[in-house]
């Protein structure tokens, strides 16, 4: 099997994983690498095991995170800022369900 480039193993398609960077082949973004690896603190090994990748995405999924670092940074900042804002806007059912008067329900 002939080595891959690092830009065969990850792809950009507009319309899969909203357009965002992911390893060739699959649904899993760099950005997950990112999270799982440096937010979780999982190393590429079992990144690769857990998700059948080969050691190559996983270390080509982070080359990519380091070389456009700022964007990706970003891009979490931003859906952190928006799921805080979502969960704070959209009250839980199950939280209401649980809140209310034991009569009423």
């Amino acid at each position: 099997m002939e080595p891959k480039s690092l830009d065969q193993h990850i792809e950009i398609t507009p319309g899969i994983c909203g357009g965002k960077p992911r390893i060739a082949g699959h649904r899993i973004t760099v950005r997950q690498i990112v999270v799982w690896h440096e937010r979780l603190g999982r190393n590429a090994d079992e990144i690769a095991t857990e998700y059948d990748l080969q050691l190559s995405d996983v270390y080509a999924a982070l080359a990519y995170y380091f070389d456009h670092r700022e964007e990706i940074d970003q891009d979490l900042e931003d859906s952190a800022s928006w799921i805080a804002e979502l969960k704070q806007n959209t009250p839980s059912l199950l939280r209401r369900k649980l809140q209310q008067d034991p009569e009423d329900g």
